[in-house]
């Protein structure tokens, strides 16, 4: 059809509406590029289409051969295919700047809350790594490859879990709910047995014990104690920065007055987290500062003593009876004090620790649990030992050097970073 029209020419016969003169001749491809322009003007014929005759009309109708009128139809539906879309996208982006500004984001942001705790659990994760490795990575070896639980596994998995310093005690607790499981065949996968491990030494960590709550009394008196070198003055320090960041008043109290630079440790603290110490000069009677550091605070109107007490060996008799007299002179100042004792324990020390704690919560009366230097050691299973055996509850644990290092013990965090 293009090949027998090249070259013809016509007579076009329009209205000067259309911007064609009566006299214009021209071929096949000037009709192509006239429609062009013709739909370029679309806007303004539709206005004038009420000065073209119905008899003009029809004289174009005749004329336009069938590929103009199929050339018609295509051009008319891009063009109207192109304004409608940017019609569209107009209208869209002026619907998304109206409802920007009407209506709220629904889609909830991350609170610093949310964020500071999955920054600290990624940092216990990595601070645990020993711990991991020494417990779980070891059963992920045990059970590779195996198809079955026999009592070869089970006579591995106890070893395992006795080196981790789980204890005879907790490991066959464990070993007895597993063997529990695998009788009612809910257990029979080796690969699952890791799985239900972490649950029940979740559950063992998991304690029914209230929260600590410092606003409890006022003041609310804290005693902290633990054998030398557990970290318990640098505990105290963390401890008072956390109360203080969470708006209570603080004081610290130096009752060690026997260790060498005890007070002066103490005072050090007090600088850098800002909160007042009472102190006497070393070789002062212990029983006498904490008195004194009760009467402060009451006259300052303060929220929170932690009193850090001297070193004692957990198999000193003589030096147990001091801390034993210190609770007996807070007692008489205030008769509900000491509101807690926490006991510090040196992770790294593995049983010695389930020991120290044993001792410590029959003489003198242990309310809660801190378990320090978690970051050093392979040994971070004591933990599970401790809850099993004592059912003293871990309140606090400290991972590293820094003031965040210190924070509340978390019981599912705790069992996922160790697992």
């Amino acid at each position: 059809m293009k090949g027998r029209m090249r070259g013809e020419r016509v007579q076009l016969i329009s209205t000067t509406q259309l911007g064609v003169h009566s006299t214009d001749t021209i071929t096949w491809e000037g009709i192509v590029l006239f429609m062009i322009r013709w739909f370029k003007q679309k806007p303004k014929v539709i206005q004038e289409t009420s000065a073209v005759s119905p008899q003009d009309d029809e004289q174009v109708k005749e004329f336009l051969p069938e590929e103009a009128s199929e050339l018609e139809i295509a051009l008319s539906q891009e063009s109207d295919s192109e304004t409608s879309m940017e019609d569209m996208e107009d209208v869209s982006e002026q619907w998304d700047q109206e409802t920007s500004l009407t209506e709220p984001n629904t889609q909830s942001a991350p609170t610093d809350h949310g964020l500071e705790k999955g920054r600290f659990f990624k940092r216990l994760r990595e601070r645990l790594h020993k711990s991991r490795e020494q417990l779980n990575n070891r059963i992920d070896r045990l059970v590779f490859g195996k198809k079955t639980i026999d009592l070869d596994l089970l006579d591995e998995l106890e070893e395992i879990l006795i080196t981790s310093d789980l204890g005879v005690h907790t490991t066959q607790v464990l070993l007895n709910k597993v063997t529990e499981k695998i009788k009612r065949q809910e257990l029979n996968d080796p690969a699952i047995l890791r799985d239900h491990l972490r649950v029940e030494i979740q559950s063992l960590v998991s304690l029914p014990a209230p929260p600590m709550d410092f606003r409890a009394h006022r003041p609310l008196v804290v005693m902290v104690i633990g054998v030398n070198g557990v970290g318990k003055t640098t505990t105290i320090g963390k401890l008072a920065h956390q109360l203080k960041q969470e708006g209570l008043k603080v004081m610290l109290g130096a009752v060690d007055t026997f260790r060498a630079a005890a007070i002066e440790q103490l005072m050090l603290w007090g600088e850098r987290v800002d909160v007042p110490v009472v102190r006497q000069k070393r070789g002062s009677d212990p029983s006498a500062v904490a008195f004194d550091a009760i009467d402060a605070a009451v006259a300052r109107d303060i929220d929170v003593v932690l009193l850090d007490t001297a070193g004692r060996m957990h198999t000193k008799t003589n030096l147990m009876e001091e801390l034993k007299k210190v609770q007996r002179v807070l007692n008489k100042k205030m008769p509900t004090a000491p509101h807690e004792v926490l006991l510090v324990l040196d992770a790294s020390t593995g049983q010695n620790a389930l020991s120290q704690a044993r001792l410590f919560k029959e003489d003198i009366g242990v309310t809660g649990l801190i378990l320090t230097k978690l970051d050093g050691t392979a040994k971070g299973g004591i933990i599970v030992a401790i809850c099993d055996e004592l059912k003293l509850p871990v309140r606090y644990i400290g991972i590293g050097e820094t003031l965040d290092d210190l924070r509340p013990f978390d019981p599912e965090e705790f069992t996922l970073a160790l697992f």
